[in-house]
């Protein structure tokens, strides 16, 4: 038999019209594959997953802050001042959203007291001031920024524990109003700095023993100190 006569259903040169029609099958099945992988690759991919938590230790510095004394001459200015000295703390967050964050905060600056236009004078004394507050925070979309870089604007309430060395420690209510920056060196890792305002309320009015039988009462009014810092945070 030979391979000019044709019959419809079989071959000896070993093709067949079913061959014909089936044979570009594969060859269209490995282009698809060349040329979609990265496509399927990229809708298959999940999500990244959202990092809720954030904790930061800290270290910066604080200004001095002075409370006033009453009841005072009229025409005179005493008070009772805490002398700049360095501050430190950590923190630790959680963000309902991305760009806003919720932390509770502790800071502690151990520093010095004394009195000004008081006599006699308040002797030098130790006075350490614990800070819990709760921050709430929040990093604006800046479309000009990169994505790296992230400011925010900061709210904060709570209250300051103030320890003396010569038994006195009070409790008030205090709280604040800051801005800072975010560097992210990664989604798990980077640096903040912040400036915040900080201001205790010294109401009711607290008694400084200031030698002897001297007593000096300081309250009705609002100290306040500034405070730079410059932290690492820590995402997960």
């Amino acid at each position: 038999m030979s391979c000019r006569e044709y019959k419809p259903t079989s071959s000896p040169c070993g093709y067949s019209h079913n061959a014909r029609k089936t044979l570009p099958v594969p060859l269209l099945v490995a282009f698809l594959f060349t040329v979609f992988p990265p496509v399927l690759h990229a809708q298959q991919s999940p999500e990244p997953k959202p990092l809720r938590f954030d904790v930061t230790p800290f270290f910066g510095y604080r200004s001095g802050m002075s409370f006033a004394v009453e009841p005072h001459v009229s025409g005179t200015n005493p008070r009772v001042a805490v002398d700049s000295n360095p501050a430190y703390g950590i923190s630790f967050g959680f963000r309902p959203q991305e760009e806003d964050l919720i932390e509770f905060r502790w800071a502690r600056q151990d520093s010095f007291i004394h009195t000004e236009e008081i006599t006699p004078p308040v002797h030098r004394q130790r006075i350490i001031l614990d800070q819990f507050h709760g921050d709430f925070s929040h990093e604006p979309f800046i479309e000009q920024w990169p994505s790296w870089v992230r400011p925010y604007v900061l709210g904060s309430v709570g209250t300051t524990h103030v320890s003396v060395t010569s038994n006195t420690s009070f409790t008030r209510f205090s709280m604040g109003l800051g801005t800072g920056i975010r560097f992210y060196a990664s989604r798990h890792l980077g640096i903040k700095i912040q400036a915040e305002w900080l201001g205790i309320l010294a109401e009711p009015q607290v008694a400084f023993v200031c030698g002897g039988a001297c007593i000096v009462h300081v309250g009705g009014s609002v100290a306040s100190q500034g405070e730079v810092f410059i932290g690492t945070f820590l995402r997960f």
